[in-house]
């Protein structure tokens, strides 16, 4: 499981004094620990770990974003690396190449065949993909296909 992984990384970076992973994952274990009592479970699968890890991986995009404005450089530098070490623990994101494929398979699936369809389309690449990709991507990728 992801989430045995991460505590297992996160003891060996306290080990090792890696600061910085070791930051990051312990913020990384706070935010499952969140998850497991606002879901009111024992334990979070590993679809639920890869949402929290994509939310904090699109907070540090969103981040590096502001920093860059701001000229923080050095700041930019630790999200930057930050999100890495998160990236690492989600699966190897398909290509755009890939995505259309899954997109063309989907629609001749469900049939779709306007906008209309475009939630039927979605959730087939989706389930898919596996967590493989953006949804941002998929989306614009799957409304540039039906509105052609």
């Amino acid at each position: 499981m992801l989430e045995e992984k991460i505590l297992t990384d996160y003891k060996e970076a306290m080990k090792n004094k890696d600061s910085l992973r070791s930051g990051i994952l312990s913020f990384l274990r706070a935010q499952f620990m969140n998850l497991v009592l606002e879901k009111k479970k024992n334990k979070l699968d590993d679809a639920d770990c890869m949402s929290v890890i994509r939310k904090l991986i699109k907070q540090h995009q969103d981040s590096i974003e502001q920093f860059t404005k701001g000229s923080r450089l050095d700041l930019v530098d630790k999200e930057a690396k930050e999100m890495e070490i998160l990236k690492s623990y989600l699966p190897k994101e398909l290509g755009p190449d890939e995505v259309k494929k899954l997109i063309e398979e989907a629609i001749s699936l469900t049939g779709a065949a306007g906008m209309k369809d475009m939630g039927k389309v979605m959730k087939e690449v989706m389930s898919k993909a596996a967590g493989a990709c953006d949804n941002k991507l998929v989306s614009d990728l799957i409304r540039q296909k039906l509105t052609d």
